[in-house]
């Protein structure tokens, strides 16, 4: 009996360092919006600056009080850059694009908006409600290098879509922005087990 209990505890503690990092290069992050919670779970061994640069924003708070302000029916919804009153929060440095990682931009998952400079990424992502293989990286040219994937919804896709069956219209310049805004009451790391 002694021997079970020893052999299961030396399977337990070699075993729990595979488990620890499989939270640090998968952590979760929860969104709480004024439609309901999903949560997404990253792959920082894909991409690990995007992951990075992402959970430091969750960490200060940045996402919070933020909303989705691009949403198009059978494409994706975009937030994490503009609050309320379609001002744009700023002050992130842009990060280096990581759409090279073979993640695709596939129904679920979450990857980073830009401008037309392939490194200009910040703060603002977008979840894709369709797979949308137009953007996933095909060459390292202005063109070729795609939308960095960096991980997908674990749970609460029904939030997701319903986020993007929201009506839309044009408010202060910015096209597909919800008649109702879709707020992202907070965005928080969740707890390892």
């Amino acid at each position: 009996m002694n021997r079970i209990i020893t052999a299961l505890l030396l399977i337990s503690l070699q075993l729990f360092p595979a488990v620890l990092l499989a939270q640090q290069d998968h952590p979760v992050v929860t969104f709480k919006t004024t439609m309901g919670d999903f949560e997404v779970t990253l792959d920082a061994e894909k991409a690990p600056a995007t992951v990075e640069n992402f959970l430091r924003l969750v960490d200060q708070g940045h996402y919070n009080g933020t909303i989705f302000h691009r949403v198009i029916s059978n494409f994706m919804i975009q937030g994490g850059g503009l609050d309320k009153s379609m001002k744009r929060i700023g002050g992130v440095v842009p990060i280096r694009n990581e759409a090279d990682n073979g993640l695709k931009n596939l129904k679920g998952t979450i990857a980073m908006a830009r401008t037309g400079d392939p490194h200009s990424a910040t703060d603002q992502f977008f979840i894709n409600t369709r797979d949308n293989a137009n953007l996933d990286h095909t060459g390292k040219t202005i063109r070729g290098w795609g939308y960095a994937v960096f991980g997908k919804v674990s749970s609460g896709m029904d939030t997701v879509m319903a986020i993007e069956a929201s009506r839309t219209t044009t408010r202060a310049g910015h096209n597909d922005v919800p008649v109702d805004a879709v707020e992202i009451i907070r965005a928080e790391r969740k707890p390892r087990r």
